[in-house]
């Protein structure tokens, strides 16, 4: 065995073993890793920028000390200073490996970088917002009635406004005198009314005719995204987005939560990570709209309950072993400084929305606020796929949650030519029933691979991978075509008639593209994605069958895929799967981002926050990791699309091929079709 160093990447998990002196880069370049390049290694164009990470993983088994990359060598201290690199960060060309090290490649260094598709959803929307501006005319002082400046601000706010008994933080405080001369006692404020004791959120002299801007944030376990809000008119000035940065501690919510418990200091780098994430996206949007960071007077977060506990610094352990107890559930109202937030404004303030159970976090209660299921007059289930689905069915009679723990499968994780949504990955795939013959298409080009101009097309971005959407649609057809059968089993290549099917090992992988003849990859669909797809579709789908059971019915009359990722997912291609119940297909649509939507609604009207506040307390938690028929809708949920339950609406669109792929009759060559009679 060597005893050369390990070297781990992050995000992609991808770890080899290299001789102690080898280039960051030259090690990523031999693992594929996605680390940018443009002077070929000379530390001029600083593309290959990384960020090491030191101390104990135990997920990854390794100890990373402090000297595991060579010191900053002339080029980065020439680099650092002349044009400056972020604290912590090494330009990967010039660290070399001298002992096991976890690398974290951040997503501007990465050639095809993250696609954060949670763009804000077009909606209606009441505006009230809770800050607000208002122009007030103040009593200059008078030695004969002695008050202060704030008492007479809170007076005019009183008799001109009818807000009455507002307070002002220290830093308003501070500034309060100089406005109100400036402005001949003449003053705009910004008031925050969400409580019970309204907030001066900030203050300018005389008429304040500029914007008021507030941030509507989907904080997700793989992207961040956010809407820089208009108060006045509710429109979204920009919309920018961000990989979180806590994935280097873990992919899904309980590697977290094993990361908190493993690392003394293992909370406090996740929330750290996280605010700085935060603080760089609000000063990206910010840049983006050509607006001031100080005229963003609040933020709305939503968020699952490990990532609402640790964005409020709060310890997730508890959240990780039964009975899953939250610190809070209720909604958070607070300072931005009090979050530990520092490009917005100190006095900015900040609402979290209420989590619904230990498992159902405020990112559900956002989407049950965007989409009122309890205002619905048929039976719909609200899906919101991601890493760890939230899933709400309800009608006007009653309203159930729950969350089912999907994995990173469907957000093209765990699957051996898997990537994230980026240009260049699979996103759509289709199959030839007869041949067995793959086209596709990927993101950044609308044209299909057997389209004339698409070679062309992609020469710029190549085909890199495959996407989440891109993963469950070669899936599905894979089962329309034969190649896959109702057990998940590929088929050998004499069983299924194509070429394609190829050996892998004890088992088959199907090819959907050859590269490597322009230098490119091989991307193929193994067993083991099968498989993971297959884990990730059954969680789901038993997660939504608890759910029916509880609410005592055997169909659902309306299917709604919510999240950045259900936007992009083939109705069609889940059914076949098997990830959601049989309904019809014009009856499964698309909500888009509607934890983000849900953001919004509560960022522009503060009555809607009430509503949500009132509206968690009614819904019933089902708690899918006691509940004891759980492994029994998971196992049958493994076929494709199931073993026991019934799919009519799909029977009558799509005949999928009655073949068995019995690994156990043969070996490669095993298995048989078997033919209608």
């Amino acid at each position: 065995m060597t005893n050369d160093p390990l070297v781990i990447f992050t995000p992609s998990g991808k770890r080899g073993r290299f001789p102690v002196g080898t280039p960051v880069l030259t090690a990523a370049r031999q693992l594929g890793v996605d680390l940018d390049s443009v002077c070929g290694g000379r530390g001029i164009c600083s593309k290959c920028q990384i960020q090491p990470s030191y101390g104990e993983f135990a997920k990854h088994g390794v100890t990373v000390a402090e000297d595991a990359l060579t010191a900053f060598n002339a080029v980065e201290e020439r680099y650092d200073r002349v044009r400056g690199l972020k604290t912590g960060r090494r330009l990967g060309c010039q660290a070399c490996i001298q002992s096991d090290v976890v690398i974290d490649v951040p997503p501007e260094s990465q050639v095809h970088r993250q696609v954060v598709r949670k763009a804000a959803t077009q909606r209606d929307i009441v505006m009230d917002p809770a800050t607000q501006l208002f122009y007030i005319e103040v009593e200059e002082p008078d030695m004969h009635e002695p008050s202060g400046d704030l008492q007479r601000v809170q007076r005019a706010l009183s008799d001109q406004w009818q807000i009455a008994d507002a307070v002002a933080p220290l830093p308003v405080l501070r500034r309060l005198q100089t406005v109100l001369r400036k402005g001949g006692w003449k003053i705009t404020v910004a008031v925050n009314r969400a409580g019970a004791v309204p907030q001066i959120v900030t203050a300018w002299p005389g008429l304040y005719d500029g914007r008021l801007l507030g941030l509507a944030t989907d904080l997700g376990s793989t992207t961040i995204a956010a809407h820089l809000t208009d108060l006045r008119t509710g429109d979204v000035v920009a919309s920018a987005g961000v990989m979180n940065p806590q994935i280097r501690f873990g992919e899904d919510l309980m590697s977290r939560v094993s990361y908190s418990m493993m690392n003394p200091t293992g909370a406090a780098d996740m929330t750290t990570a996280v605010l700085d994430a935060i603080d760089g996206l609000a000063r990206d949007i910010t840049r983006e709209a050509g607006v001031d960071l100080d005229e963003v007077v609040e933020a709305v977060f939503v968020c699952n309950p490990v990532m609402h506990h640790l964005l409020l610094g709060i310890d997730p352990v508890e959240l990780g072993q039964a009975p899953f107890a939250l610190a809070t559930s209720d909604s958070v109202s607070l300072s931005a400084t009090e979050l530990g937030l520092t490009a917005l404004p100190g006095t900015a303030r900040i609402y979290i929305l209420p989590c619904i159970a230990g498992h159902v976090g405020a990112d559900a209660a956002a989407v049950a606020l965007s989409e009122q299921p309890g205002q619905s007059e048929d039976l719909v289930l609200i899906v919101d796929v991601g890493t760890n689905a939230e899933l709400l069915l309800g009608n006007k009679t009653r309203v159930l949650a729950c969350s089912s723990p999907t994995g990173p499968a469907f957000e093209g994780a765990q699957i051996s030519s898997g990537q994230r949504a980026a240009p260049g990955a699979i996103e759509r795939l289709e199959i030839d029933p007869v041949t067995k013959e793959p086209r596709f298409r990927v993101i950044g080009c609308d044209l299909w691979s057997d389209q004339p101009g698409f070679a062309e097309a992609t020469a710029a971005t190549g085909i890199t991978g495959i996407c989440g959407s891109g993963i469950i649609e070669a899936v599905a057809e894979m089962r329309i075509a034969g190649i896959v059968d109702p057990k998940g089993l590929i088929g050998s290549a004499e069983q299924v008639g194509t070429p394609r099917c190829e050996p892998t090992g004890r088992t088959n992988s199907y090819l959907v593209y050859d590269g490597t003849l322009d230098g490119g990859p091989r991307i193929s669909v193994t067993q083991t994605d099968i498989r993971a797809i297959q884990l990730a579709k059954s969680a789901l789908y038993a997660g939504a069958r608890l759910l029916m059971d509880e609410m005592e019915v055997d169909n659902v009359d309306r299917v709604v895929l919510a999240g950045a990722f259900g936007a992009h997912i083939s109705p069609k291609h889940a059914m076949v799967l098997g990830m959601i119940p049989d309904v019809p297909l014009d009856k499964v649509i698309s909500a888009g981002n509607a934890a983000g939507t849900g953001a919004r609604i509560a960022l522009c009207n503060r009555a809607a926050r009430a509503e949500i506040e009132a509206t968690v307390r009614q819904i019933t938690k089902v708690e899918t990791a006691i509940a004891p028929k759980f492994q029994e809708h998971f196992v049958n949920a493994n076929a494709i699309p199931h073993a026991t339950d019934p799919f009519p609406n799909l029977s009558g669109l799509v005949t999928l091929p009655e073949v068995d792929f019995n690994a156990q009759a043969g070996g490669e060559g095993g298995g048989r079709r078997r033919r209608r009679g």
